[in-house]
């Protein structure tokens, strides 16, 4: 099993239930497929750099979990066909990332 982050961005418009909706389709889909899920954060509405499907801004989500490979390819479907999320990345942290990643969720308990 690999580690991911997989970072969402979802379209504005969308009410805070939808948000929640949203997320929990993708962690559901996640678990149904062998993926153990680490965490999971909102970062709220934020600007974007630049305009996406003429939209000035989007909830961005982070999704931290540990899942076989094969699941990657079917995750980038299943986010492809959600009109909600406008933009994804799925990214594989290798050993430093993934100490890192640690770090920084003890630092945000923390701070909490």
């Amino acid at each position: 099993m690999n580690h991911y982050e997989s970072v969402f961005i979802l379209n504005p418009v969308l009410s805070d239930d939808q948000v929640k909706e949203t997320v929990t389709k993708i962690e559901s889909f996640l678990t149904k497929n062998g993926a153990e899920i680490i965490s999971v954060e909102n970062w709220g509405l934020k600007k974007l750099a630049y305009p996406i499907q003429n939209k000035q801004s989007g909830f961005y989500n982070l999704i931290d979990f540990n899942a076989p490979p094969k699941i990657i390819n079917i995750l980038e479907i299943e986010l492809k066909r959600d009109e909600r999320i406008m933009r994804y990345l799925n990214v594989k942290l290798d050993k430093y990332a993934t100490d890192w990643s640690i770090k920084r969720r003890e630092r945000k308990t923390k701070k909490v």
